[in-house]
């Protein structure tokens, strides 16, 4: 499933697209909202966040221009704002968006939103999704882990942090992003918690434990042909 992201700050729209990715989505994003009307009619995406400050334009009319084009009109809206008042929300509400989410939010339940429209509008359930290392098997859909059809035997945060890694090979990705993914920033995790559930997820990779590589300073990567 494609979801649309409508969102001109960095940092968000990277966050948010990283944790889609890992719930199975393919993330498009992009910070303006005429560009962000074009996709929609381009890509017809599943879903789209909005956010309400754009450079270009309004959110609000963004939403407006989607909802009054036969194309789009059906596609559902989650609207991302960083205004308090309740008239912005309503307004969003009465144009047409599906829910809202008020920033700062939890990228969790942001993603709970997104599975919510997406049951509420009859969508499939994301697609299972295989990521492979050789013969290290990982299907997310499944939650299963195996080499060579053995399973491994992880717990739940080794096989997210599996996961993650595995989905965006040779990128690295900082402590602070895994905690994010993994543990979603829990006062009780530390830095520290990241590497070691590392070096217990490298030993029960065994041999394809080398691929799971540390980058001094930054965090982790997987790293090396597959």
């Amino acid at each position: 499933m494609k979801i649309l992201i409508i969102e001109d700050d960095k940092n968000i729209s990277d966050l948010v697209s990283f944790n889609l990715k890992r719930e199975g989505y393919k993330a498009v994003p992009t910070p303006y909202g005429k560009e962000g009307l074009r996709l929609a009619r381009e890509i017809r995406p599943s879903l789209i966040l909005l956010d309400l400050m754009l450079p270009d334009t309004s959110g609000l009319d963004i939403c407006k221009l989607l909802k009054a084009n036969a194309e789009t009109k059906n596609i559902p809206v989650i609207i991302l704002t960083a205004r308090s008042e309740e008239i912005d929300r309503v307004v969003g509400l009465e144009i047409g968006a599906d829910d809202y989410v008020t920033k700062p939010f939890s990228v969790r339940e942001l993603i709970l939103r997104v599975k919510g429209v997406l049951r509420r509008r009859g969508e499939a359930a994301v697609p299972s999704e295989e990521l492979m290392c050789d013969d290290l098997r990982v299907n997310v859909l499944e939650h299963r882990a195996s080499i060579k059809g053995k399973e491994l035997g992880l717990t739940h945060n080794e096989f997210k942090l599996l996961a993650a890694l595995l989905r965006v090979k040779e990128k690295v990705i900082s402590r602070d992003s895994l905690l994010n993914t993994v543990w979603g920033y829990s006062s009780s995790v530390s830095t520290r918690t990241v590497d070691t559930c590392v070096a217990r997820l490298r030993e029960k990779l065994g041999a394809y434990g080398k691929h799971l590589v540390s980058v001094r300073g930054v965090g982790y990567k997987w790293s090396g042909k597959c």
